[in-house]
C-alpha cells in the first residue's frame, strides 16, 4: 500500500512535469536539429496527440519499473530506453515518417530521476533500507507489511518477547573427514535450503545460517501469524521441521550414505532485537540470555537423546497447542530458581493411544525418579518403552537412575554448561 501511495504521488508530479514540457514547446528546438541530423526534414511527423500519450504512458512506465529497481538498474533501463527510442526514430526514415524521440527521452530521465531523488527522502529510503537490513530472510508478505508498516527503519534496539529456534547439525566433523569437499558442501548446501525455505515460508525469520546451524526467530520483527503464540508457532514448526529433515536424511542417504545428526533448540523470553553492524554487514538480529540458552539447548539435545530440547517457558506457553514429555530439571549453583526442559513431541491430540500411554508413563518415571524411588522408577520407565520403536531418551534414563543408584549422578559438562545458561 505504501509503494501505490507513493506511485500515485510521483506520478502526479511525472505527468506535471512532462505536460508543461510538452505545451510549453520545449522540445521543439532539439528535435529540429535531430530531424536535420537523420535527414528527416522533408518527412511528415507523428501527430501531436500520439507523440503526448506515448510520452505520458512512458514516463509512468519508467516510474513503476524504476521503484522496483536498484540503482544500477534503473541507470541500465533509462540507457536501453533512450538507445531504444533513437533507434526506433532512425527505423521511422525508413517509411519517410518522422518519429520525435526526445519527449519520451525526457519522460524516461524525469521518470527515472524523481525515483532517484524519492529514495534520498525517508519515506523512499525506506524499503531499500529493510531490503539490505532483511532480504530474503522474511518471506514476501511478511517483507511488505515491514515497507508498509510504522516502525523505525534504523532499529535502535527494542526489547521483544519472541521464541528462538536453533537447529545445528552435531556430526558435521565426521561428514567432514568422511566425504569429499565437494560432497560434503552440496550434502550441507541442500540441508540448509531445505531449512531455511521451509522456516521461511512458515514466516519465521532467518537470523542465521551457516554450514553448521540455522537460527530462526518468531515473534520479531514482526507478531506471528496462524498460532496462539509465539512459542506455540515455534514448537509446531519445529516438530514440522524434524518431519522434513528425516525425509531430507533418506535423500541424503541414498546419494552419500550419509545422514544429517540435527538437533533442535526452542526457546523463549526477553531478547533485543536491533539492527547490528555497518553498511557492509548490518542486520537485523536478536541478542540476549534467551537467544545463547537456545543454542546451548540445540547442543545438549544429543546428550539427552533428543531431537527438540525446549526451556520451560516455551512449554507452558505452547502446552495447550503440543504434546511434550519432561527430560531434565536443572538449577544453577547458588541460585533458588530451577527450569525444567522438555521434548517436544507432536501437536496436540495427534499421539496414538499407545503412544499416550508411553508419556505418560514416562512422566510417572521420571518424577519416580526426582523422588529417588529407584525401583518404582525403573518399572515406570520399562512400562514406557513401546516395542520395536527406539528411545534414546528412556535409554538415557535407564542409565542415570542406574547411576543415582549408585550415587555417581553427577552433573554432565552438558548440564553444567545449561545450568550456568539459565
Amino acid at each position: 500500500m505504501r509503494k501505490i501511495k507513493s506511485y500515485l504521488l510521483l506520478s502526479l508530479v511525472v505527468l506535471t512535469v512532462l505536460a508543461a514540457l510538452f505545451f510549453t514547446g520545449c522540445f521543439e528546438g532539439v528535435s529540429a536539429l535531430w530531424k536535420n541530423f537523420i535527414q528527416a526534414a522533408a518527412f511528415p511527423p507523428y501527430g501531436n496527440t500520439q507523440i503526448l500519450v506515448s510520452m505520458l504512458l512512458l514516463g509512468l512506465s519508467t516510474l513503476w519499473v524504476a521503484l522496483h529497481a536498484n540503482r544500477r538498474e534503473i541507470i541500465l533501463l533509462a540507457l536501453f530506453g533512450i538507445l531504444l527510442l533513437l533507434g526506433g526514430s532512425l527505423v521511422t526514415t525508413l517509411y519517410s515518417s518522422f518519429f520525435n524521440p526526445f519527449p519520451g527521452v525526457a519522460a524516461i530521465l524525469l521518470g527515472s530521476l524523481v525515483v532517484v531523488l524519492f529514495e534520498r527522502t525517508e519515506m523512499g529510503s525506506r524499503e531499500p533500507v529493510l531490503r539490505r537490513l532483511f532480504g530474503l530472510r522474511l518471506r514476501p508478505g511478511s517483507f511488505r507489511k515491514l515497507v508498509d508498516g510504522n516502525s523505525n527503519v534504523d532499529f535502535p534496539g527494542e526489547l521483544h518477547e519472541a521464541s528462538v529456534l536453533v537447529c545445528s547439525i552435531h556430526n558435521h566433523v565426521d561428514l567432514m573427514e568422511s566425504l569429499k569437499p565437494t560432497a560434503y558442501v552440496a550434502m550441507m548446501n541442500l540441508y540448509l535450503r531445505t531449512a531455511s525455505d521451509f522456516l521461511v515460508d512458515v514466516g519465521g525469520y532467518l537470523d542465521e545460517c551457516s554450514g553448521e546451524s540455522i537460527r530462526v526467530i518468531f515473534g520479531a520483527p514482526l507478531p506471528v501469524e496462524g498460532a496462539a503464540n509465539h512459542a506455540a508457532k515455534a514448537a509446531r514448526v519445529s516438530i514440522d521441521l524434524v518431519t522434513r529433515l528425516e525425509e531430507l536424511n533418506r535423500e541424503c542417504d541414498a546419494q552419500w550414505q550419509k545422514r544429517l545428526d540435527f538437533r533442535i533448540g526452542v526457546n523463549s523470553g526477553s531478547m533485543i532485537a536491533a539492527a547490528y553492524g555497518g553498511a557492509r554487514v548490518g542486520r537485523y538480529s536478536v541478542s540476549g540470555p534467551a537467544v545463547e540458552f537456545a543454542r546451548h539447548l540445540s547442543a545438549a539435545c544429543a546428550q539427552y537423546g533428543c531431537r527438540i530440547l525446549a526451556g520451560s517457558t516455551s512449554y507452558e506457553m505452547a502446552s495447550e497447542n503440543i504434546e511434550g514429555r519432561p527430560i531434565d530439571l536443572l538449577q544453577r549453583a547458588g541460585s533458588r530458581r530451577r527450569v525444567e526442559l522438555y521434548e517436544f513431541l507432536a501437536p496436540k491430540n495427534t499421539l496414538s493411544p499407545e503412544r499416550e500411554r508411553s508419556r505418560d508413563q514416562f512422566w510417572k518415571g521420571v518424577i519416580l525418579f526426582r523422588e529417588r524411588k529407584w525401583e518404582e522408577a525403573t518399572s515406570a520407565l520399562a512400562s514406557a518403552r513401546i516395542a520395536g520403536i527406539p528411545d534414546q531418551v528412556l535409554d538415557y534414563y535407564f542409565e542415570r537412575v542406574e547411576r543415582s543408584r549408585r550415587g555417581e549422578d553427577e552433573k554432565t559438562p552438558e548440564q553444567a554448561l545449561l545450568a550456568e545458561a539459565l
